[in-house]
């Protein structure tokens, strides 16, 4: 398995607009990217998502999410699960309105003190699950917890971090150009994986051809009629990533 750069969480907020419900889940996501744990968070855009955002998907596959929805339709968590993995962590405004009896929500763009609420205490829930994650290890194959990561550690990486808002796409996820059949492809991970191989004193062979593709599956999808040509072209990088660290 490859290690990747320091974890965070992805927040996944419901894109709803038809209801005040949705406006809370954004208004919400954003006040933990940009004010209550912004070292921790990064935003993973949902329409971009449905849309087939490979970035955003990729980071739903390699760390833990928290889906935000407005209502029991639970679109957010559907759709992580559905292209990624299931969401670690879940929010539902109507429920959580409910909970603490906040009050009926109105207004779509400018929403009534009840929203305003709503949104302080969904923000609230948001980065205590936040919290709970950083101190519990994410595993990213099994899509499950270990207890191998102290509160310590995980707060001595959170204060390495950039106190910044950051969006999937950048989070330090290392990628690699290959050449597929004369397209242009980019592989996420590739860099990482090819280091650890190295490390680990695999030489290029047909043997080690299939272990990196098995890898390399593991976090890009790959369309199995030209699998043949990827594992030939990582082959080939990895060739040339060895003479150069030789």
């Amino acid at each position: 398995m490859v290690d990747l750069p320091k974890k965070k969480v992805g927040i996944v907020a419901c894109s709803g607009e038809e209801m005040a419900e949705g406006t809370v889940t954004r208004l919400a996501a954003l006040k933990v990217l940009e004010h209550l744990r912004p070292a921790d968070t990064v935003t993973i855009c949902l329409p971009l998502f449905l849309a087939g955002g490979q970035g955003d998907r990729a980071f739903a596959r390699f760390y833990p999410t928290i889906a935000v929805d407005g209502c029991e339709l639970r679109c957010a968590a559907r759709a992580t699960e559905l292209y990624s993995s299931k969401p670690a962590a879940s929010v539902v405004v109507q429920d959580l309105v409910a909970d603490k009896d906040i009050g009926q929500l109105e207004g779509k763009r400018r929403l009534n003190a009840a929203g305003l609420q709503a949104v302080d205490e969904t923000a609230k829930r948001i980065a205590a699950l936040v919290d709970d994650l950083l101190e519990r290890h994410w595993n990213r194959r099994t899509g499950e917890f270990s207890e191998t990561e102290t509160a310590q550690t995980a707060q001595s990486t959170r204060e390495e971090a950039e106190k910044v808002a950051t969006c999937s796409c950048g989070s330090g996820i290392p990628v690699q150009k290959v050449n597929i059949q004369g397209q242009t492809v980019t592989l996420v991970g590739l860099p990482l994986i090819f280091e650890q191989f190295h490390q680990a004193g695999k030489s290029p062979s047909d043997e080690t051809a299939r272990e990196l593709l098995d890898t390399v599956c593991i976090y890009n999808p790959l369309p199995e009629e030209a699998v043949q040509a990827y594992r030939e072209a990582v082959l080939s990088e990895y060739k040339a990533y060895c003479e150069a660290h030789s």
